[in-house]
């Protein structure tokens, strides 16, 4: 989600190969436009996974990954464009070329105007092997600093995303899955949101970790499961890769985030508020029924 003048852009991942980035434009968070495709095409058959938009310079930079549709060669690229609308034209950029895997990617300028990009990379050693999530400073919209650092590894049984998954030309006894950061700053306090899990399945959820500085050390929230989000069991499956925007009045923040019906149909995005209840994120939902808009 990208708020920008007044406007609120959705932009999202396509359950086709043949498609890029959808994206959708709004006023108020709640009737929506959709404005088709809005990044070009690289060359090959890929799928474009998970964008994020930050405007920058007076120009709009789309940090997303693209490769095989199981996540096979994924690699976080950017595209650029004049307008949020786009077009989005690739730059020819891969952020992190000798990681083999990296995805989700999430751009964060800090009050003091520095930019962050939190992503997500493999780990294959330790207790729980797969996928986690690092930060690095931007020493512009086209480059990382190379001092990455982590912000979350699998840590629970909860992460588990597959058992004896084959994956890097080996079989695994168990795969975790940490992914999907975004971070908000509040109370002078960083709060990276993150999904753990298998994105498909009921332990899919959205919990978070805090600190002090972007580059951390980076605390994960206690409890047992995703404490911000889960699965609600008989309607929406999957909870996950939330994004945090504020309503138009600037008063309240919201969470969108996509999820699955029940009959996993289709995974739609959805949209809750985001309460700070304690100095600590929290949401009611998912929810599948009206409720009181955005102010």
């Amino acid at each position: 989600m990208l708020r920008h003048d007044g406007v609120y852009y959705a932009y999202g991942t396509a359950r086709s190969a043949e498609r890029t980035v959808p994206a959708l434009r709004s006023p108020d968070l709640v009737h929506w436009s959709p404005l088709g495709d809005v990044l070009e095409p690289i060359a090959g058959d890929v799928a474009y996974w998970a964008p994020e938009v930050a405007p920058a310079g007076g120009r709009f930079h789309m940090y997303y990954s693209a490769g095989g549709e199981e996540g096979e060669g994924q690699r976080l690229r950017l595209a650029v464009a004049d307008a949020p609308e786009g077009p989005f034209r690739d730059e020819g950029i891969v952020l992190d070329p000798d990681e083999p895997f990296t995805i989700d990617a999430h751009p964060f300028r800090d009050d003091d105007g520095q930019w962050y990009l939190f992503y997500c990379c493999d780990f294959l050693d330790g207790e729980r092997v797969g996928t986690g999530v690092v930060v690095d400073r931007l020493e512009d919209m086209r480059a990382l600093a190379a001092d990455r650092r982590v912000v979350v590894r699998p840590y629970a049984d909860w992460n588990l995303y597959e058992a004896n998954r084959h994956w890097y030309g080996r079989t695994w006894d168990a795969w975790y899955t940490i992914e999907g950061p975004f971070v908000r700053k509040h109370a002078g306090r960083y709060f990276c949101l993150f999904s753990g899990g298998a994105w498909r399945k009921a332990n899919y959820g959205v919990s978070y970790a805090v600190a002090d500085h972007p580059l951390g050390p980076w605390q994960v929230a206690p409890g047992d499961g995703p404490v911000v989000l889960r699965t609600a069991p008989g309607r929406v499956v999957g909870p996950g890769h939330a994004s945090v925007v504020a309503s138009p009045d600037g008063r309240s923040d919201w969470l969108v985030y996509h999820g699955w019906d029940e009959r996993a149909t289709a995974r739609l995005m959805r949209i809750d508020p985001l309460a700070w209840d304690g100095g600590a994120p929290s949401c009611d939902g998912p929810t599948t029924t009206p409720r009181t808009a955005p102010t």
